[in-house]
């Protein structure tokens, strides 16, 4: 049985849902009801599952995680993530997507170069992504370091990015599925989009 939980920290509604130690779906938004029903778009359609008002222990580290995220630190623990029941493609863009450090970017079409497909197609993946912010699809923008799409709303990545910010100058490559993926320091955006 998936467990479903939300919890609110400084006016954020955050959510997640998980089983044995996993988690199956995490959102977060201004409503709870707007973050529930995120989630639940997401859960297996034929997989049972409960809400309940207390987080589990579990539920209450992913949360303690989730703040931290969005609040642009740094998350040294592993969040297991159920990839299982995802098509092949959209676990290796997610996972692609999961090794972009905090205070980088990279674009749509480099996790392309990187896993294959094309630019839309990760658009695709990242439009959809069931593990927002843990899986960071906000530090994944158009190649001239526009902003490009977020389901958040434009305004919710630029605040995301901002917090992101390490003062970083170069660019770096990153080893994925054998492949590089080059990423840049947030700054690039942050400054197209002042």
């Amino acid at each position: 049985m998936i467990e479903v939980y939300s919890q609110n920290f400084d006016g954020v509604w955050f959510g997640v849902a998980c089983t044995q130690q996993q988690i199956v779906a995490s959102s977060f938004s201004a409503s709870q009801q707007l973050t529930l029903s995120n989630m639940l778009a997401i859960i297996p359609y034929n997989a049972p599952f409960q809400v309940f008002h207390e987080p589990s222990a579990f539920a209450r580290d992913v949360f303690a995680s989730l703040k931290k995220i969005y609040d642009g630190e740094n998350v040294n623990v592993s969040l297991r993530l159920a990839y299982t029941h995802l098509p092949i493609y959209t676990q290796k863009v997610l996972k692609a997507t999961l090794q972009v450090p905090l205070g980088y970017i990279t674009s749509y079409g480099l996790i392309a170069k990187a896993v294959g497909g094309g630019p839309r197609a990760v658009g695709n993946v990242m439009a959809a992504n069931p593990f927002a912010p843990i899986v960071p699809c906000h530090r994944v923008v158009k190649s001239n370091f526009t902003l490009g799409g977020y389901g958040g709303g434009l305004k919710v990545k630029l605040e995301f990015l901002g917090r992101e910010k390490r003062g970083f100058s170069t660019s770096k490559e990153l080893e994925v599925n054998g492949r590089q993926l080059h990423v840049f320091p947030v700054e690039y955006v942050l400054r197209n989009s002042a």
